[in-house]
């Protein structure tokens, strides 16, 4: 006798083209999101402080926060990391390419 394996919903859903995809843009969107406001968390900055350190209106910072801007411009998130006190760097085994001078930061 073998038993049935239950797929979980999650499984299930994923299964499905159009809401893989869906899924897919609104968890990067997400994670962009996480990521920062742990920046902003961890070097205790304001929306307002961000937003002038980045020289972007406070909604734009707002919006990215809470998940309702769509596609930020890499040059923003560049901006904001380096407001934080980050650089951003593309790296593979041979190479690191700092993101920040081609930003303009």
């Amino acid at each position: 006798m073998t038993k049935n394996k239950s797929v979980s919903t999650y499984d299930r859903l994923m299964q499905d083209k159009d809401f893989k995809k869906e899924f897919d843009t609104g968890y990067k969107d997400f994670l962009f999101s996480e990521l920062i406001c742990a920046l902003m968390d961890e070097d205790e900055q304001s929306v307002r402080e961000l937003a002038r350190g980045v020289g972007v209106s406070p909604t734009v910072i707002q919006n990215i926060r809470s998940g309702k801007q769509k596609d930020m411009k890499v040059k923003n998130f560049i901006k904001i990391a380096a407001a934080c006190g980050y650089n951003v760097v593309l790296e593979n085994d041979t190479k690191k390419i700092p993101m920040n001078e081609m930003a303009g930061v």
